[in-house]
């Protein structure tokens, strides 16, 4: 789940922990919504996964909706992810949209 969604300057960041899974997904879509309805100003959004155990592929499409709602001109960044969370990135492709790091200084 996110635990919070901090926003500073065009630089909106997302904690997630725990597990996203089918039940959770839904409420990190509502957490996304307001960035979403203010899109001109996120040009930056990072899903910060340090303490990311578990994603689902409901939890994927959130990332993938924020993303396509958002447009093209936002860069999205998956940060601190461990490697079972990287994998499954990998294996549906949406490490291609993304960028991937250790850590995020904006």
């Amino acid at each position: 789940m996110a635990t919070y969604v901090q926003e500073i300057g065009e630089i909106s960041k997302i904690k997630l922990h725990g597990h996203i899974d089918a039940s959770i997904a839904p409420a990190l879509m509502e957490e996304l919504k307001p960035l979403i309805a203010d899109k001109d100003k996120v040009k930056k959004l990072v899903f910060d996964a340090t303490d990311l155990e578990y994603i689902a592929s409901a939890g994927i499409r959130a990332v993938v909706f924020a993303k396509q709602k958002l447009g093209g001109n936002v860069e999205v960044f998956l940060v601190g992810a461990n490697e079972t969370i990287l994998d499954v990135f990998k294996m549906t492709g949406i490490d291609k949209f993304l960028t991937i790091q250790d850590s995020f200084e904006g």
